[in-house]
């Protein structure tokens, strides 16, 4: 008994996911790119962070736009990236290159840590150790960076994550360490 879900219909969940999201982005204008300034984030939570970029009340980070992936969920200890593979991120072997596994991945568990941070807190990636293992094509329509805290404490948190295509195949996996610190108060 074959209990793979079918590629197709999880490709056309993961699209339908996305439509959603983007739907919520432009809610109130038309999606955008940016940085958020300290004034914008200052006492938010990781939480309310992503709830205000998925609100459009703050912007997508650039690195989004410019590799053609989006955050489709972002919740206590998990975030969920889909990326859409593509000649413009080629290597000269031709496949996707190194470069955008390890961001896609780096964004997903970075940001699964960053979901369970506090006001007032935040953090960078200390170290990412990402494996490819499995070449990837634009052959491959859809592929999701699903990041999980493994563990969060006062300074360091950990997480784990995966790139997967619709039909369930693995074709990278990451360790993250990240450093948490408290962000410097609000100037009076």
């Amino acid at each position: 008994m074959n209990t793979r879900p079918d590629a197709a219909a999880v490709l056309a969940q993961w699209e339908a996911d996305e439509a959603a999201v983007r739907e919520r982005l432009t809610r109130n204008g038309p999606l955008r790119y940016g940085v958020a300034t300290p004034s914008d984030v200052i006492g938010l939570s990781g939480m309310e962070i992503f709830e205000a970029m998925f609100d459009g009340r703050l912007p997508l980070p650039p690195i989004s736009e410019t590799l053609g992936f989006i955050a489709i969920e972002a919740a206590n200890g998990r975030a969920v990236f889909q990326g859409r593979p593509a000649l413009p991120y080629y290597n000269p072997l031709g496949a996707i290159h190194g470069g955008w596994f390890a961001t896609l991945l780096d964004s997903a568990v970075a940001c699964a840590v960053h979901s369970t941070l506090p006001a007032g807190r935040s953090y960078t990636t200390l170290e990412l150790k990402t494996n490819m293992v499995r070449a990837l094509t634009r052959d491959v329509p859809c592929v999701r960076a699903e990041g999980e805290v493994i563990q969060v404490g006062r300074q360091v948190g950990i997480a784990e994550g995966r790139i997967v295509g619709p039909d369930g195949t693995l074709y990278a996996h990451a360790t993250t360490t990240c450093l948490i610190f408290d962000l410097p108060p609000r100037k009076t």
